[in-house]
């Protein structure tokens, strides 16, 4: 069996792990896990998984379930998330919090040699240097949770990587892929949270939108795979039924296919190297789908994604910058304080002013994104 660190519990991507301990039972355990503010979910989790340890983002909140449940450790904040991350008994930590709060959780789970499964784009976009050097000393594994990472992963399974040619990152669009950018300007947030193939959470669902989701899954898949950017492509593609597709020297082209289920890659990087019966799972029928739909990525369209390929060539602090932006930029659209479009334009207008550090350390990072933040909040006023 194994044991289980969970970060972002109560999250989209958390809750379908969730979901999947619930179902195999005597696959894994969950030993210790860290929620927000959902006390709610946080109390289902303990009644059906009974942790031995729970971290909440509040400390009033840590005080209550404390009293109610008096044999489980309680803890809250950025050192809780540290606690859970590097609890003795878990094997495997799932980072699937949001945004750049698990930066420093997951290297502590590394320094321990733990397996990473990793659903947070935002730790390997800020700090891809620090992570997978960390990991090189400390014999840690890292494994993607992102559909298309795992995709990756799964069609590179067997080959070696010095006969890929290039790495083909699918992206469904998104809610409005069928708008121009002339037909965005009064967009909702109500439109945009309305994404035509995956559930997901409210950030991911508007970086799905503006193409940003995309651009940190190609600095991601740099940073996982070690494959420069000018051998990583993104591919619109309608259905969401190839996750992505790895083309190899001798014109061959592995993919891995399914049905838009984040269930899938989440149990395969807990399961792995094994695969085992994902329960309730829909089963992939090509006839019934009849046609899978392709087209070239347009940056034009979607600047978001042609500002995170500057980013991930130009590398250092502006990767921090742009990516606390983009948190900072949409955190305002969804409180209705700037214009869907104006997203793009404020991520665009931090990354011009920004003064680049080509190769920071772990303070440098924290400090340059907290200072974007402020500079966001400031700008959107």
């Amino acid at each position: 069996m194994k044991k289980i660190s969970l970060l972002g519990a109560t999250g989209s991507i958390g809750w379908q792990t969730y979901d999947i301990l619930k179902e195999q039972r005597e696959a894994f355990q969950l030993v210790a896990f860290s929620s927000g503010k959902n006390i709610k979910k946080t109390r289902e989790m303990i009644d059906n998984l009974k942790p031995e340890l729970v971290s909440v983002q509040l400390e009033e909140d840590a005080l209550l379930l404390a009293k109610e449940y008096p044999t489980i450790h309680f803890t809250f904040g950025a050192k809780g998330l540290v606690e859970v991350a590097t609890h003795p008994d878990s094997t495997i930590l799932v980072n699937a919090v949001l945004g750049s709060v698990g930066l420093e959780s997951t290297l502590a789970a590394i320094r321990m040699g733990k397996t990473i499964a990793i659903a947070n784009k935002e730790t390997l976009v800020t700090a891809g240097h620090l992570v997978m050097a960390e990991a090189k000393k400390y014999n840690a594994t890292i494994l993607p949770v992102d559909s298309e990472h795992s995709a990756i992963f799964q069609s590179m399974n067997g080959e070696d990587p010095k006969y890929i040619e290039r790495l083909i990152i699918t992206a469904s669009g998104g809610s409005f892929r069928d708008k121009t950018r002339d037909q965005l300007k009064h967009v909702t947030v109500a439109d945009a949270l309305n994404h035509p193939n995956w559930s997901m959470g409210a950030k991911i669902t508007i970086d799905s939108a503006t193409m940003m989701n995309k651009g940190l899954e190609v600095i991601e898949a740099h940073v996982l795979f070690d494959m420069p950017y000018e051998k990583i492509d993104v591919l619109l593609h309608r259905e969401s039924i190839i996750h992505s597709l790895v083309e190899y020297h001798d014109t061959s082209v592995i993919a891995q296919l399914g049905t838009p289920d984040m269930r899938v890659p989440i149990q395969y990087a807990l399961s792995y190297p094994d695969r085992i019966p994902l329960h309730n799972g829909q089963r992939l029928n090509l006839a019934q789908i009849g046609q899978l739909h392709f087209q070239e990525m347009d940056f034009e369209r979607y600047p978001a994604l042609r500002l995170a390929y500057e980013a991930g060539r130009t590398g250092g602090t502006i990767l921090t910058a742009m990516n606390a932006a983009n948190e900072a930029a949409v955190a305002a659209f969804l409180q209705g304080k700037i214009t869907f479009l104006q997203i793009d334009e404020t991520i665009e207008r931090v990354m011009q002013a920004h003064q680049n550090i080509a190769i920071p350390d772990l303070q440098t990072i924290l400090q340059v994104d907290s200072e974007t933040r402020k500079i966001v909040l400031d700008m959107v006023k």
